[in-house]
This record gives structure tokens, C-alpha cells and sequence, in this order.
């Protein structure tokens, strides 16, 4: 297991997690990022736990299998940091540049919950009309946003 981070570094945390787990270079590395209570709120869609941790990232690098982010700006407040990213991608042979902010909420220099956005209308743009109906039809969820990952049914003491 990796020390400690200090808490003032929590925002070089956020981004290493972005770089490293959510880009699916090191997704073995998201117990060290991530609480194991974790909740991850990426538009209208929701994850829980390490384990919805690798199925969101699994679902990003099925769909951009060059899948990578670069971090243009973090703010760093208490034990929140938002960052500013830009996911860049190839879908069926198109390049994707999707502008995302992610609000991470720390504990034990841990992040225990996200909330992201990004722009779904502009991947529609850029993918153009076939594209956008192929990924409607293969990942609905993603795409329409129908509704959120039901919630586990235990509870952490």
C-alpha cells in the first residue's frame, strides 16, 4: 500500500487518479485513489464502489480504445478539488475531444465521491449522425441517459 499523501496535496491526487485509473492505464492503482464507499455521479449516470470504478472506466476504453485525459486546470478548496479536463478518443474511426469537469469530494486523502459533466450533446456533433445512432443502440444508457445504476442494497457501519 502507498503512504500517505499529505491533505495539501489532494488535488495532484485527483489528478493522478485521472491520468492513471480512469484512463485505464493502471486501473489495479483505483483502491489507492478511491474509498471502497465510493459513488461516482457522471451525468445521469451512477457508479458505486471500486467496482463501478473499472465497469465506468471499462465502458470509456470500449468505446475509445486510445482513451486519455489531460487536465487544464484544478481548483483545490477544503476537502473538494474540481478539475477541468479534456478526454481525447477514437470512436469507429473519429476522433473525440469532450471538454468534462469533475468535482471530487475527499476523506482520508481518498476520493469518496465524484460528480462529473460533460457535454453529450457536442460527442454528437463530433461523431455525426450514423455514429451517434450506433452508439445509442449499443450503449443506450450512456447516450440517453436512462436513468441511474441502481444503488446496492447493503450498507457500510
Amino acid at each position: 500500500m502507498s503512504e500517505t499523501i499529505p491533505s495539501t496535496d489532494l488535488a495532484a491526487r485527483a489528478r493522478e487518479a485521472i491520468e492513471q485509473v480512469c484512463t485505464g492505464v493502471n486501473p489495479a492503482a483505483a483502491g489507492e485513489y478511491y474509498d471502497p464507499g465510493y459513488v461516482d455521479h457522471v451525468n445521469s449516470l451512477e457508479y458505486h464502489g471500486i467496482d463501478g470504478i473499472r465497469e465506468s472506466v471499462a465502458l470509456y476504453q470500449e468505446l475509445f480504445p486510445d482513451l486519455r485525459f489531460t487536465i487544464e486546470t484544478q481548483i483545490h478548496e477544503g476537502d473538494r478539488v474540481a478539475s477541468l479536463w479534456v478526454l481525447h478518443g477514437t470512436y469507429r474511426g473519429k476522433g473525440v475531444k469532450l471538454r468534462g469537469t469533475t468535482l471530487s469530494r475527499f476523506r482520508d486523502d481518498k476520493i469518496v465521491e465524484d460528480i462529473g459533466c460533460t457535454d453529450t450533446i457536442e460527442v454528437a456533433r463530433q461523431l455525426g449522425v450514423w455514429r451517434t445512432i450506433l452508439l445509442a443502440i449499443t450503449h443506450p444508457r450512456l447516450v440517453l441517459g436512462s436513468g441511474q445504476k441502481e444503488k446496492p442494497t447493503h450498507t457500510h457501519g
